[in-house]
């Protein structure tokens, strides 16, 4: 009587991964890159100005080249999507002003929250 319990239990326990893994599916794999919409709202440090026309720069590893992610728009703003590799430092940001009037800025992020992210960058010396 006592291994027809455990048989049950047993089968009772299997299901219940089975349908766990069939709602839920396989774990993502923590070793594949992405990449996470995130928006930014560049200003000017000293006077709080919006800045167009900064290039927003991006990479998941430090050693590797930034390639560029989009450019700001006439009220600063600027949707992109950022690269990143999960349980890696990063991502590696950079926002450059092509006309230089504003110093270049680098940064990593590490929370990837969807959300407006205001940035100042200071004048150039």
């Amino acid at each position: 009587m006592k291994w027809i319990h455990n048989l049950l239990k047993g089968a009772s326990l299997t299901t219940a991964l089975f349908i766990f893994q069939a709602c839920y599916g396989m774990p993502p794999d923590w070793d594949e890159p992405g990449e996470a919409p995130m928006s930014f709202s560049l200003v000017s440090s000293e006077r709080g100005d919006p800045l167009q026309g900064i290039h927003i720069l991006g990479k998941i590893y430090e050693q590797e080249q930034y390639r560029d992610l989009g450019t700001t728009a006439a009220d600063g703003t600027c949707r992109v999507s950022i690269p990143f590799k999960k349980n890696q430092q990063g991502p590696y940001l950079r926002f450059e002003d092509p006309e230089n009037h504003f110093a270049a800025k680098d940064t990593s992020l590490a929370d990837l929250r969807d959300r407006v992210i205001e940035i100042g960058l200071k004048d150039a010396e």
